[in-house]
């Protein structure tokens, strides 16, 4: 297997980090602080420009065509400094994926081009409900049959992107008798329809840039054309499409893990006590060896996840496997940091204080790393059963 990524992933990676550097760094913190929406706004346009924002879509509709593993790679280079846009980025890709996999030649020609250049600041996906997170099949939102279009009533939580999103990706419950999972359909809406109204951002432990919010849908009528895929196979699209963006999820995970331990050990190679560099002592070069080899072997079951994807081979249980394990390991990197600075890591004003709670969210969504588990043992036992 070949590990060296190819001139144009290097490139990808390069001008992430730098495009992050230049126009991201600035704007953390005020955004942190539920501040910097402007700029955080142009930055995403700015993505956009780049390429950025339709990584994996075809050239046809202004993509990039860079591919799964490029995308996950650049968002996690983003992660590093903001994993607010790197989320944004990452979700925005992943609608224009899921419009481009199953849309009408139509819708394509009308909403992807408009994600990949930035005029639409970004897309979401309405799927969550306050009774069905993990469990999407027992969402109550409708979409019924209304002369020559759909009238859709119910109400979206946790929507990432959704007050400043040019299109929203809904989950809808079509037909209310079918067995459950089996009667749910995807429609493409315009944030600006009647009936639909968007709530306050969310006030987040982390990742306060990204807004999340409630997403209310009441008799919001949507004309027929809005039917994203087949009508009541919204379900096994959710759980087919949405797969790629728990990849993502893994990088956002090791961008913010990366530059919490560089933080931390940039700080015990300065730092003595007992007379010598904090470094240099083994416990400490034990912690940081660990979280490291941690890392690593997150970021290549990641790249493994991508590149299957990529090659159009199965790769849910990769995926999961991936988001499982460098969430979970990016997690205990942050807390690792933490113990490694000790009292100045706590520090408001010091950055890693806000790496530790902008890495939590990333074991919960797309996925909590429960539901990963059982994804991960139900293909275990296919493979096991087709063997036998």
């Amino acid at each position: 297997m070949d590990f060296d990524l190819s001139s144009e992933q290097a490139a990808i990676i390069e001008t992430a980090g730098r495009y992050a550097a230049d126009r991201l760094e600035s704007n953390v913190e005020a955004l942190d602080h539920g501040e910097g929406r402007a700029e955080f706004l142009a930055s995403l346009k700015g993505l956009a420009e780049l390429g950025y924002m339709g990584l994996n879509l075809s050239s046809d509709y202004g993509g990039s065509e860079a591919g799964a593993l490029s995308c996950a790679l650049a968002v996690q280079e983003v992660a590093k400094t903001c994993s607010s846009t790197a989320v944004t980025m990452s979700v925005t890709n992943l609608v224009g994926e899921v419009i481009q996999a199953i849309g009408s030649q139509e819708q394509k020609e009308t909403f992807l081009p408009s994600l990949a250049d930035g005029r639409f600041p970004a897309g979401s996906f309405c799927l969550t409900e306050s009774g069905a997170g993990s469990d999407p099949a027992s969402m109550k939102t409708r979409a019924e049959k209304d002369g020559n279009g759909w009238l859709l009533n119910g109400s979206k939580l946790y929507i990432t992107s959704a007050e400043y999103a040019g299109i929203l990706i809904v989950w809808a419950v079509t037909d209310p008798d079918a067995p459950k999972g089996k009667g749910i359909s995807l429609f493409l809406v315009d944030p600006a329809t009647a009936g639909i109204t968007i709530g306050k951002a969310e006030n987040k432990m982390g990742q306060s840039g990204s807004a999340t919010n409630e997403v209310v849908f009441q008799d919001c009528k949507i004309p027929a054309s809005a039917l994203l895929g087949e009508e009541n196979a919204g379900f096994r699209t959710a759980m087919k499409e949405l797969t790629g963006g728990r990849i993502n999820v893994s990088g956002i995970a090791l961008g913010i893990a990366d530059a919490a331990m560089k933080t931390a050990v940039a700080y015990v190679r300065e730092r003595e006590q007992f007379g010598t560099k904090v470094a240099d002592f083994q416990g400490i070069q034990w912690m940081i060896a660990d979280t490291y080899t941690e890392l690593e072997a997150g970021r290549l079951l990641m790249l493994q996840a991508a590149q299957l994807k990529d090659e159009n081979r199965p790769y849910a249980k990769a995926a999961s496997m991936a988001k499982l394990f460098s969430t979970e390991a990016a997690n205990r990197a942050c807390y690792t940091a933490l113990q490694l600075m000790g009292g100045a890591g706590y520090i408001k004003d010091n950055p890693l204080e806000r790496y530790t709670r902008d890495v939590r969210i990333t074991t919960i969504y797309e996925g909590t790393s429960e539901i990963q588990r059982v994804i991960i043992a139900r293909e275990l036992m296919k493979e096991m059963e087709a063997v036998i």
